[in-house]
């Protein structure tokens, strides 16, 4: 059940950063937040059917997040928290559901 409910919030992040990034596009700004949304989305769908490919998708969302913060803002600290702290926090949740989704996985018999 707490994977379904952390799924839903992914999931509304992602249509949140979809919606709004491509407004930002058509103003001629970043395509990060359109792009990391449909990632967001994916993973979203994937962990509502419990797989472990939706935590793999996040993850590689989150870490596409770090070279994008130091284009934007450089080292700078106080501009990488805005960017970094939410996902990172959501990451650490991910991580942590990930033996779980590992266990769900079904195992496949060789052929």
């Amino acid at each position: 059940m707490a994977i379904w409910a952390f799924a839903l919030l992914i999931l509304l992040f992602g249509l949140y950063f979809v919606i709004f990034g491509s407004w930002l596009i058509l103003l001629g700004g970043s395509w990060y937040y359109t792009l990391c949304g449909l990632l967001l989305c994916l993973s979203g769908i994937y962990l509502f059917r419990q797989s472990p490919v939706g935590a793999w998708t996040y993850l590689l969302a989150w870490a596409l997040t770090i070279p994008w913060t130091i284009y934007e803002v450089g080292f700078n600290f106080w501009g990488w928290l805005p960017r970094l702290f939410g996902p990172t926090l959501l990451a650490i949740v991910v991580a942590a559901f990930l033996p779980r989704l590992l266990r769900n996985q079904k195992v496949t018999p060789d052929a």
